[in-house]
């Protein structure tokens, strides 16, 4: 029987990932690709000699990615040079900063330094956070394409451990009594584009996992990863074409029968896989008058996440007495999120992200320079700011948080190299939906069976990988979004595949 034929749209890492597994499975896979470059928001940034990431810097659960590589007959080590941080992060209050340390013994003594008598609270959170993961962990790994799905052992077992009602905050106050010590434990919300305050407890799963799991560089930078998956599935026969974009997907009687490419090249396929970011494929692959709920004009009334507001500079001196990641906090961070995700308006009081990665890693810059990736979260582009007005103000208001309030100082004489993405340009140049770098918002009411399905529920053989569909955003549940996918059209045409190891048998690192 001649090998079906796969197409997969967009070559991030969920269409990566989902063409290693299903190459190495057999199937002729294709991946289009509209950019020169793979990766998509997980992509390289070039400035001059110096490199940086686009979007993700923290690889959490590594195990998941050890486990897609073992799926494909290969390990992560022959691929990829993955190192644990520690300490995994500094954060930087308005007072006082931690550092974040992935000993618990030693995060103990961090936290007593800075908050008396809170240091037991870690050891609760760590226990108690332990089940829950445990009973969590498993629902990720499944699909939700039916209603009967929300009656199934693992997600009846994982039902008590929802913490429905409960916000990721709420959570966190049951362990630590300081305003801050709980942001410690709660503003990894934002990797899902949420405040703690609306984003549901159950993501107390995201802080555990860091403390328990710890956090890695992958030497060369995170886009390092999207590289790893496309030599894998070309080593196993897969076909990667840059510079190649998909016009639309055809489809007869409701059914995906191939794509169109850019240049009017019509090609047939017996299932497609969509990695473009969700909201712009909705947009741009289907007639509007086939999608019902997801034609653009209804998914734009959906509630998306924040966007990002990014810099990335390349500097002529080295800060090796800062650590790799820094959090600076706005110093009312409530109000600041409440800018960003509520009243989607500019706040002056920003919070900040950066990442020194040349200590660890001196590839990303000539000897002695630094390449400094900078992010703070903005609203995303239903707020109707004008972001190229806005820009020059927003940049220097970043780079005086970074002076007032950090080691680094003025980093304005040592500016050698400088990129800006503003939330109109992820909309605009990246080609993602309302300039939501997050993707679809994680309340509620757009989880589990209520997500965009990864068989997709509006036609027949199309599949969906990324952070638009379950499990969501983040680079751990994008990967298992590929692995859901491809083992779903591994099930349709009888091919044996590799199950999901139970929690008990991962090699947790």
């Amino acid at each position: 029987m001649p090998k079906k034929r796969i197409a997969v749209i967009g070559a991030g890492p969920g269409g990566l990932a989902a063409a290693m597994l299903l190459a190495h499975k057999g199937f002729a896979v294709d991946v289009f690709e509209k950019a020169d470059r793979i990766g998509g928001r997980n992509a390289e940034v070039v400035l001059g000699e110096y490199r940086f990431d686009l979007g993700p810097t923290f690889l959490m659960m590594k195990f998941v990615l050890d486990e897609l590589f073992e799926d494909a007959g290969r390990s992560t080590a022959d691929y990829l040079d993955c190192r644990a941080l520690d300490p995994m992060y500094r954060l930087q209050f308005a007072e006082k900063s931690m550092l974040v340390r992935s000993d618990p013994d030693e995060m103990f003594r961090e936290i007593e330094a800075c908050f008396p008598g809170e240091g037991e609270g870690l050891y609760r959170f760590l226990k108690t956070e332990e089940v829950r993961f445990r009973k969590l962990y498993p629902c990720l790994q499944k699909d939700y394409g039916s209603l009967m799905s929300f009656l199934s052992t693992t997600l009846m077992a994982a039902a008590p451990y929802i913490a429905i009602g409960r916000s990721l905050y709420d959570v966190l106050g049951t362990y630590f009594r300081s305003e801050e010590l709980r942001l410690a434990f709660t503003f990894q919300s934002k990797y899902l584009g949420m405040s703690p305050w609306d984003c549901p407890g159950l993501f107390a799963m995201i802080p555990y996992t860091e403390h328990a799991h710890g956090v890695y560089h992958v030497m060369g930078g995170l886009s390092r990863i999207p590289g790893a998956f496309a030599k894998v599935a070309e080593e196993e026969g897969a076909k990667i074409h840059t510079s190649c974009g998909v016009k639309r997907v055809l489809v007869t009687n409701g059914k995906a029968t191939g794509v169109e490419l850019s240049s009017g090249e019509k090609l047939v396929y017996d299932d497609v896989v969509i990695n473009a970011d969700f909201g712009h494929a909705m947009a741009t692959l289907f007639p509007q008058e086939e999608l019902g709920k997801y034609k653009a004009e209804t998914l734009a009334k959906r509630d998306f996440s924040c966007s990002t507001f990014m810099m990335y500079l390349g500097l002529d001196r080295t800060y090796p007495e800062i650590e790799h990641h820094l959090i600076v906090f706005a110093e009312d961070y409530r109000k600041c999120l409440e800018d960003v995700t509520g009243r989607k308006v500019v706040s002056e009081d920003l919070s900040v992200y950066v990442r020194n990665a040349v200590t660890l890693d001196p590839s990303c810059a000539p000897e002695g320079h630094s390449a400094l990736y900078i992010l703070a979260p903005a609203p995303n582009n239903t707020s109707g700011i004008d972001w190229e007005a806005q820009k020059e103000a927003y940049s220097e208001r970043i780079l005086d948080i970074i002076a007032q309030r950090t080691g680094y100082g003025d980093l304005r004489p040592h500016i050698q190299q400088k990129a800006v993405i503003t939330p109109a340009d992820w909309e605009k140049k990246m080609s993602v939906f309302l300039g939501a770098t997050f993707n679809m918002g994680h309340g509620w009411k757009q989880m589990l069976y209520l997500r965009p399905h990864n068989k997709f529920e509006m036609f027949g053989n199309t599949y969906l990988v990324g952070g638009g569909t379950h499990p969501g955003s983040g680079l751990p549940t994008i990967f298992e979004s590929a692995r859901i996918s491809s083992n779903l059209i591994c099930d349709k045409y009888g091919v044996a595949r590799p199950r999901p190891k139970a929690f008990a048998d991962l090699q947790l690192s």
